[in-house]
């Protein structure tokens, strides 16, 4: 006759501590900004930035007495006065953008999910909003970077920084990560239907639709990044769904830095050229970017203009990004719970 064993539950220490589990958490991520537009703030922002390997592919021992020695003593001051130039009320708008789209996403999945948000570089921080995850009880978490196109220096940062606190932590939760969304039916179909009610709206019909992307080092597409042949896809879908005759599209990369080769054409002396080849209505568009930014409010907005109406052109507009708008939030919910199956 086998043995009968009774099983006891086993008590816990009084001083044990609470543990918290069986949520799901989505973590949205973008690129990052200073707290303020002030040199300081700035100047310690460009150091995380412009440190990391990822973003400048140049040996620490060459690169660092250049970062510290030149740049951070010049770059911060003139782009304090940028980021000043489209500061609101609310801060950054980058940082204000990004957490009314994680409050809208929240709104959406409701008790679905528990949704954060956090910058690459600056604040929130990554390992920071993975920590509070972790302790609302989240152990399975989307991390979301909200760029549409791949690029070692964005997507692939951001999961560097995760995998980081990952490293440090004893009980690790569940990781997944939105796939880059450059040719995504949903992404495709939303910005282009987004910019021809922008367009429609504008008071004048443009000769020229600019897809100004941000720029990357010519070093990296010749090294294997895909982000080119994403920006270069994302625009021809975008433009086969507009089909707005007599309306030429123009692909083009902007904010170039430092002195090598960056992709091309460049968004600068794009739009010298074509004001004086005669091109007079221009808009700009800016796929690339999931928010309005330093690089689209600054860069586009205001030295744009000026470099297409110097230039001779005369009527001229940026389009907005998706931003936190219904169009934008409906295809995030969207891709986001396509990656949530299985956990919700």
């Amino acid at each position: 006759m086998g043995a009968c064993v009774t099983w006891q539950k086993q008590q816990l220490p009084s001083d044990h501590p609470p543990v918290k589990s069986g949520r799901v958490g989505v973590l949205l991520v973008n690129l990052g900004t200073p707290d303020a537009p002030e040199t300081g703030p700035v100047r310690r922002y460009l150091k995380e930035f412009l440190s990391d390997k990822r973003v400048v592919e140049i040996p620490a021992i060459a690169w660092q007495p250049i970062l510290r020695g030149i740049i951070l003593n010049t770059r911060p001051k003139k782009s304090a006065a940028a980021y000043r130039e489209v500061w609101t009320e609310d801060g950054s708008p980058l940082a204000a953008i990004t957490k009314a789209q994680a409050e809208g996403l929240q709104a959406r999945l409701g008790d679905a999910a528990h949704v954060d948000w956090a910058m690459r570089y600056g604040t929130p921080a990554i390992p920071d909003r993975l920590e509070a995850m972790m302790d609302a009880g989240c152990d399975r978490i989307l991390l979301a970077p909200l760029y549409p196109q791949y690029s070692g220096a964005t997507s692939a940062t951001v999961v560097d920084k995760a995998n980081d606190w990952l490293r440090d932590r004893r009980w690790q939760p569940a990781m997944r990560t939105l796939p880059p969304y450059h040719d995504d039916p949903a992404y495709i179909e939303t910005l282009a239907a987004d910019l021809s009610a922008q367009l429609d709206a504008l008071a004048f019909e443009p000769e020229v639709l600019l897809l100004s992307f941000h720029g990357m080092p010519q070093r990296t597409l010749e090294l294997g990044d895909p982000y080119h042949c994403h920006c270069s896809k994302t625009a021809r879908l975008v433009g086969e769904k507009l089909q707005r005759p007599g309306m030429r599209l123009v692909t083009t990369f902007q904010s170039r830095f430092g002195p090598a080769k960056w992709l091309e054409p460049a968004t600068d002396d794009t739009l010298e050229a074509e004001a004086k080849a005669g091109t007079k209505r221009l808009a700009v568009a800016a796929p690339g970017f999931s928010a309005d930014c330093l690089e689209t409010l600054e860069e586009l907005v205001i030295q744009g203009r000026e470099q297409f109406t110097e230039a001779g052109g005369e009527q001229f507009a940026v389009l907005e990004c998706l931003n936190a708008r219904e169009p934008g939030m409906a295809m995030l919910e969207e891709m986001v719970r396509r990656e949530l199956r299985g956990w919700v």
